[in-house]
């Protein structure tokens, strides 16, 4: 019994220590190969870059205010119910099946 456990304990660390290994690799790998971050550039303020972004941001606060006055989000509808689950349709084919293999036999 203890032959069991042993073998049960060390397979278990072999698997989190390969785990851990190709985490590792993984973690490298990207650190080395991602291309360096870029500084996104600056526009001054007052120029067109700023002024659309400023109004496509006042665009979308409008919308996210007439959608909360609308009433907010609307409840899903709960599809039909089946009639016989799919565990109940497995289970009922697998007894159907035992009772025409044991019809078969006698």
């Amino acid at each position: 019994m203890t032959d069991v456990l042993w073998v049960s304990l060390v397979g278990m660390a072999v698997t989190f220590v390969a785990l851990l290994l190709l985490w590792f690799a993984m973690a490298a790998l990207n650190r080395f190969t991602a291309p360096p971050p870029q500084a996104a550039p600056s526009a001054p303020a007052g120029s067109p870059v700023v002024e659309a972004e400023r109004r496509a941001r006042a665009a979308a606060a409008a919308v996210a205010v007439a959608l909360a006055r609308q009433g907010g989000a609307h409840p899903l509808k709960s599809p039909p119910a089946a009639l016989v689950s799919a565990w109940q349709l497995g289970l009922r084919t697998g007894q159907m099946s035992q009772r025409m293999n044991h019809k078969r036999i006698h």
